[in-house]
């Protein structure tokens, strides 16, 4: 039997009822929600669900003080999993492919953050390599705000042939790396593209840089150093939708 997962925020619970709520077993409930989700759910929708009523300090007692779970999380059967096989099958439909390719993104809250980007963005999908990089725990799929529900996340154990395997389906890859000669927006990421961002500690590996087709910058004016990735995969995925979609 699938080991059963917490998922909690208002977000993130309403994204998977909208996408899964077959996945759902057991949900519970602040009594003031509770009047929120009977509105926006129908009967047929909640009535598998064993549904529990409890209150805030109840739910904060159950899940630990550590969570903040604004009032109602779902204990639920795995979501969808992907694997590189399904990449020709998950973007055989879209015309102009926008993936986000994470390097080793080892903290959960940048991982939420960049999920949410994402799908914020558009992405068809995200990619994440099984080694040294965080699974999909509570907190990133709270700090996702229910994107994981929605954006295909995919992982592969070799991302460099994954990486091959994108180019010939057509797409130029793009990874981010401070150092390089050349700003993002100089680079055409109209077409099929795969945004490359690396791990919190040392950026992309040189593996990784050695299979993109170009390596850009974000600018920058003032003093620091550097971005978190989270805050550059938001910054890097927004320049492909202004190229995209230009005012």
């Amino acid at each position: 039997m699938s080991k059963l997962n917490t998922i909690y925020g208002r977000h993130a619970v309403f994204a998977l009822l909208d996408q899964h709520p077959h996945l759902i077993t057991q949900l519970f409930i602040t009594s003031t929600l509770l009047v929120e989700l009977e509105s926006r759910y129908s009967k047929a929708i909640l009535a598998d669900m064993n549904i529990v009523t409890l209150s805030n300090q109840a739910l904060t007692k159950k899940f630990g003080d550590e969570i903040v779970h604004q009032g109602i999380a779902v204990m639920c059967k795995p979501l969808p999993t992907y694997t590189e096989k399904d990449l020709p099958d998950l973007l055989q439909n879209i015309a102009v492919p926008l993936i986000l390719i994470l390097d080793q993104v080892q903290d959960p809250h940048n991982l939420g953050a960049c999920l949410r980007s994402a799908n914020a963005m558009g992405a068809s999908c995200v990619i994440i390599p099984k080694d040294r990089s965080v699974g999909m725990t509570p907190v990133v799929q709270k700090v996702a705000c229910g994107a994981i529900a929605i954006t295909p996340i995919i992982s592969v154990t070799n991302l460099a042939r994954c990486m091959q395997s994108l180019q010939k389906q057509g797409l130029w890859l793009v990874g981010l790396a401070a150092d390089s000669d050349c700003e993002l927006r100089e680079v055409d990421l109209s077409g099929p593209v795969g945004i490359i961002m690396g791990g919190e500690a040392n950026g992309l590996r040189h593996l990784t840089k050695k299979h993109c087709d170009y390596l850009a910058r974000i600018p920058m004016y003032g003093t620091v150093e550097s971005l978190n990735v989270s805050v550059a995969t938001g910054m890097a995925l927004y320049e492909v939708a202004q190229q995209r979609h230009p005012v």
